[in-house]
């Protein structure tokens, strides 16, 4: 019996229970009326969307302006009307300086539509503290099933970025592992890690890593509201690429965050350390100096867009990519105890499981706007290599052409930076996590290439996402046209649902994935056919070391 064009009640009424009205089309029922979930705060709304649920903009924390900017999240004021369904604005941005944000280069071209570019983002706020809710539709939110949670923390480093871009929506994920998908924005950048301790005394002793509090809230939140959304809140998995993989790492060292979360997940962004606290003090007085500004008080009402002006000029003295780094969580002793994962994994964390690992070519998205891309020569590589890996480099060049025999110099120099700035970072980590033998670390690295823009960019940075969100019909832009794309997608998206659900990432889809050791180093590559390869690239690894 086809029921288009009926509301949800006369489809019940009418025989369709209220698990099966999905295949009936949901999404095509014109007079259902959007359903209401009530969390501690107040109403939120949400509406189908591809099999799905989806909540959107829904407010876990004060709006962190005023006497509030610098200071630890506030919960948000009650409210008794639906709360509006639509994303939150994100936090105050700062450019990130990769290919993507050349607007000339293809690979801006080809992710226009999945990851926008500062200059689309019209709304940046300081009231930014806003999260998403996607859960699998079963006609009764309240039907006793706890279905995993999977919290996701956006890249961008600490500098940019936004919860709500389309790479991320969580429709696909929820409805494919009846799991429920959280995003969320939170503050950044100065907003976030400015430290202020030692300049406005105790009550901005947690200033530097504000940005991460705010997650931690987020995760009290979904502690505190999920079950309402059909998750276990005992269940939560936390996961995120490269600026939101470090944001994971850290939070493995929180003592805040213990508890909130049972399974991470760190892909392509290993946090080992943090920013000291002598740094951040410096970089703060930096910037008050470059607003002239010389207490806190007048520091909390100077407009935020001349902070986010005042933050990139002293950026610019520091070097390029400054703006990823400096401001960042803080090692202040109290928020964030010591280094995430340096020298040791934290104790804290020992039974979190992990799965950690990187794309082969991260680097092209930072390196095919540089003038030099496509053009460098072997001399020039040779001279270039000590800059990055001082007296290791002839050996990590010996090396890196063992490994990749095709690459040009111009692809050499950017698996020079890969190995060091992320697969280096992400041996280490879980080398260290390993070696707690608690929980299990599981190791991969994705393998298979784009075809956009003629196959330029191989393997970069950003790539699985799209393959672990189940997303590739509205990636196309960045994955390219074809089946390969959704191959390596069914097998990536599997694998994070079965490792949120148990801990383990095994399903049918791919061959065995044992866990990491310092002895086997056992990875799984995935691709469109993918294996499991002991100890890849174990000349440069041994070269790095």
């Amino acid at each position: 019996m086809t029921q288009i064009g009926l509301s949800r009640r006369s489809a019940l009424a009418m025989g369709a229970s209220a698990a099966t009205l999905p295949a009936f089309g949901f999404d095509a029922l014109a007079d259902v009326p959007p359903p209401i979930v009530r969390t501690a705060s107040g109403p939120v709304p949400g509406n189908s969307a591809n099999g799905a649920l989806a909540f959107k903009g829904i407010r876990y924390g004060a709006p962190p302006t005023g006497a509030l900017r610098f200071m630890p999240p506030q919960k948000p004021a009650p409210w008794t009307a639906p709360s509006v369904d639509a994303f939150g604005p994100p936090a105050m941005q700062m450019p990130s300086g990769t290919a993507a944000q050349e607007p000339k280069t293809p690979l801006a071209i080809a992710l226009q539509s999945v990851f926008p570019t500062l200059a689309e983002v019209k709304v940046n706020s300081e009231d930014c503290l806003f999260l998403n809710v996607w859960t699998a539709f079963r006609g009764n939110l309240n039907d006793g099933v706890k279905r995993p949670v999977m919290v996701w923390l956006h890249g961008g480093g600490f500098a940019y970025g936004s919860g709500a871009w389309p790479s991320y929506d969580g429709g696909n994920l929820a409805k494919k592992g009846d799991v429920v998908v959280v995003t969320l924005n939170h503050r950044l950048n100065a907003f976030g890690y400015l430290e202020l301790a030692d300049i406005g005394g105790p009550e901005l002793a947690k200033s530097g890593n504000v940005g991460m509090l705010d997650i931690v809230t987020a995760l009290e939140w979904v502690r505190d509201n999920i079950a309402a959304f059909g998750g276990d809140a005992g269940n939560v998995t936390i996961f995120g690429e490269s600026g939101g993989g470090a944001k994971v790492s850290t939070l493995m060292a929180m003592p805040s965050a213990h508890g909130l979360f049972h399974k991470a997940i760190v892909e392509s962004g290993p946090g080992l350390k943090g920013v000291p606290k002598a740094a951040a003090t410096q970089d703060a007085k930096d910037i008050m100096a470059e607003l002239k500004v010389s207490d806190v008080k007048a520091l909390q009402s100077v407009p935020a867009e001349q902070i986010v002006s005042a933050a990139l000029a002293v950026s610019a003295r520091r070097g390029p990519g400054s703006e990823i780094r400096f401001l960042a969580p803080v090692v202040d002793g109290d928020v964030l105890p010591s280094d995430p994962f340096d020298p040791v994994a934290p104790a804290m964390s020992a039974n979190i499981p992990l799965i950690i690992g990187t794309n082969k070519d991260e680097m092209t998205l930072f390196m095919a706007g540089q003038p030099w891309f496509g053009k460098l020569t072997d001399d020039q590589l040779n001279a270039q290599a000590p800059m990055m890996a001082g007296a290791k480099a002839p050996a990590l060049l010996a090396a890196l052409r063992q490994a990749h025999p095709d690459y040009s110099p111009t692809y050499l120099m950017t698996e020079l930076f890969t190995t060091t700035f992320m697969w280096d970072g992400s041996i280490k980590l879980a080398e260290r996590k390993a070696a707690q033998k608690a929980a299990p670390v599981y190791m991969y690295q994705l393998r298979w290439e784009t075809p956009i823009g003629g196959g330029l960019f191989k393997t970069p940075h950003t790539l699985e996402i799209p393959m672990v969100f189940d997303n590739v019909e509205n990636s196309r832009a960045l994955v390219g046209p074809g089946p390969e794309p959704q191959k390596v997608a069914d097998q990536m998206s599997s694998a994070w649902i079965a490792f949120a659900r148990t801990g383990d990432p095994n399903t049918s889809r791919t061959p065995h994935w044992p866990r990491y050791d310092a002895t086997r180093r056992a990875t799984m590559v995935f691709n469109v056919a993918s294996t499991v390869v002991d100890d890849p690239y174990a000349d440069v690894r041994k070269a790095l070391a």
